[in-house]
């Protein structure tokens, strides 16, 4: 049987170009089910284990399906933390670059105004999570009336974190005509009843992976008392020497205790939990992305919304206490379909929700025990080496398509009544312009932000020194990025 391509879908150029340059190589199983049906406007259900592509999934046949020329939003993806929302903003930006699709998030604590603000513009798509997405429908702030896909994802933590009620609410405020997706890596009850109350006759999809993420996981536990769960660290960090790690703790208490510990040891690190400042958190998750650093301390905040190329090594400082975030946890690792590995620390205490966690993935976990000290000992010199040396800076998923788009500000904006057409009109009068090389558009108060794509950027820069936009002169530069 061939395996199936992107090619076989209904897909415009733009989208297949952007499918391309971000390396997806051929659908995934989930994507396979979900785009054709969505390219249908069918409501789908879709359990999919973490990292299987579920964003790609939906995102693909949305970008395709809207209209660029309508200003409100016609679709709204629901996801449950900010971490998600800013994740899933990045992914569909990318998706529908080329075809110039805009794409807002909203979460909570993050500035309510300059979310208003964007809202306000020409909007195709908004990821929000539920909270704030409430807030906004209750200012008036967001407009639903276009709103034809809904996407529900990570159903399942949104349940946990007590989000039904406000799903609920906004799932009223759509209309009916709508097409839904749910979409879960498990399907407790209460979500399959929100599905028969709220879907149309939907396609109802399992998907067993062949090489699922428990399969493709090494998995490993090691019994340790609370007391020596930082000496195990150390050795277990030593022996495995990982390019990148992340180290889940169940409390802010406890990733602040392990990151002081790693840092005063010399470990390229930083952490991560509900307390540190949004601002920091975002920053924190993009220098992880790039490899600033190579051990990330957190908590189940960093369970989801993480999708990083190539993390060798999760670590379980402490045992989740929910069955699914141990899923979530160890899914950070063996994205997709590559291999990984993951380490549980277990006290005698927290014995019971492991054998919990193994009766949910259906297999007992190994036991190992933790390396000698003649082990550990021969591993330090390759260790120390590899933490004197800076980690190799990542490519992030998002520049293979900036290579040929150059971003240009232009020095005025709404105050002096520009529009997005008065710069199109300008850019389509230069040779060898079409509509076609126009990016993303942003007009702010007094600076206009626009994307020239397909290498022509320093062609357009170059003109628009001596071209007038609405009748003058404008200061025109590369715009910082």
């Amino acid at each position: 049987m061939m395996e199936s391509q992107f090619t076989d879908y209904e897909l415009s150029s733009e989208i297949l170009k952007a499918v391309s340059l971000l390396n997806f190589e051929s659908p995934t199983k989930v994507q396979e089910l979900v785009i054709p049906a969505t390219l249908k406007e069918r409501d789908i259900i879709v359990k999919s284990q973490t990292g299987s592509g579920k964003t790609a999934a939906y995102g693909i046949p949305i970008c395709e399906l809207v209209d660029w020329g309508e200003n409100k939003p016609q679709a709204l993806i629901m996801v449950p933390t900010r971490e998600l929302a800013m994740q899933a903003k990045e992914d569909l930006f990318n998706i529908g670059r080329f075809k110039r699709v805009k794409v807002s998030a909203i979460f909570g604590q993050s500035p309510f105004n300059s979310q208003r603000k964007e809202l306000r513009e020409k909007t195709h798509i908004v990821v929000g999570t539920p909270g704030r997405i409430i807030d906004h429908l209750t200012r008036g702030t967001f407009d639903l009336s276009m709103v034809k896909y809904l996407v529900i994802d990570e159903a399942d933590e949104m349940l946990n974190m007590g989000f039904i009620e406000d799903i609920e609410t906004i799932i009223s405020g759509v209309s009916k005509g709508r097409v839904t997706q749910l979409l879960s890596a498990t399907m407790p009850e209460r979500i399959e009843t929100l599905a028969s109350e709220y879907m149309k006759d939907p396609i109802i999809t399992k998907i067993e992976e062949e090489n699922t993420a428990v399969d493709r996981i090494i998995q490993e536990k090691y019994e340790v008392g609370q007391r020596d769960k930082k000496k195990l660290l150390r050795d277990i960090t030593v022996v495995e020497n990982p390019d990148s790690c992340i180290i889940f703790c169940n409390t802010q208490q406890s990733v602040d205790e392990v990151y002081e510990e790693l840092y005063e040891l010399g470990y390229t690190c930083s952490e991560i939990h509900g307390g540190i400042e949004q601002d920091d958190r975002l920053r924190i998750m993009k220098d992880f992305k790039k490899g600033a650093f190579r051990y990330l301390v957190a908590t189940d905040v960093a369970a989801r919304g993480i999708d990083i190329e190539d993390i060798s090594l999760v670590i379980n400082f402490d045992v989740p206490r929910e069955k699914e975030s141990y899923i979530h946890r160890i899914g950070r690792t063996g994205r997709v379909s590559k291999e990984g590995k993951a380490i549980t620390f277990v006290t005698e205490y927290e014995s019971r929700y492991l054998r919990a966690i193994e009766q949910e993935i259906d297999r007992k976990i190994p036991f190992k025990e933790g390396p000698g000290a003649e082990k550990v000992e021969n591993s330090e010199e390759e260790f120390a080496q590899k933490i004197k040396n800076p980690p190799e800076e990542k490519e992030s998923k998002g520049d293979p398509l900036s290579k040929e788009i150059l971003k240009l500000h232009i020095n005025a904006g709404k105050k002096t009544k520009m529009r997005p057409v008065d710069i199109v009109g300008t850019l389509c009068s230069i040779e060898g312009m079409t509509a076609g090389d126009i990016g993303i558009i942003n007009v702010l108060d007094v600076s206009t932000f626009v994307e020239i794509l397909n290498n022509k950027g320093e062609l357009v820069l170059e003109e628009l020194q001596n071209r007038p936009i609405k009748g003058r002169l404008r200061k025109v530069s590369k715009a910082e990025r």
